[in-house]
């Protein structure tokens, strides 16, 4: 009868066939993608195409939100038009930085979106 070898002895005398291997090869790459996608953060291209808009979109918001604010502190009626703003609602307030025409951007046909929101947040110091 042969000895009985340890773990790492019957470790070193394993051989595993072509087949073996090949499938560990596509075992050991399906569970890295899996755990990439999954966990890792990795994204498809248009997935990325889709989050790096939003992100320029927020930021051309948050700029036109910045110039909104400047405009309607530059207005020769600044406080009673502020003193009104605060007394409205706030699903109102956007509307009112429509109407009163801050939320345009000189040069820019159409006002920014998400711009009046912000600007009405910053103006009245509620959270953002």
């Amino acid at each position: 009868m042969a000895p009985k070898l340890g773990f790492m002895q019957r470790l070193e005398v394993y051989r595993p066939s072509k087949s073996m291997l090949g499938w560990s090869c596509v075992i050991c790459v399906i569970a890295t993608m899996i755990v990439g996608f999954a966990w890792g953060g990795w994204v498809t291209g248009s997935t990325a195409d889709a989050m790096a808009a939003k992100a320029a979109q927020g930021a051309n918001a948050q700029l036109a939100a910045q110039m909104c604010a400047a405009q309607f502190n530059h207005g020769a009626d600044a406080a009673v038009q502020l003193t009104a703003l605060t007394k409205l609602d706030s699903w109102q307030r956007a509307d009112f930085i429509k109407k009163g025409g801050w939320d345009a951007l000189p040069g820019v046909k159409d006002p920014i979106t998400g711009a009046a929101e912000l600007c009405a947040k910053q103006l009245t110091g509620t959270a953002l």
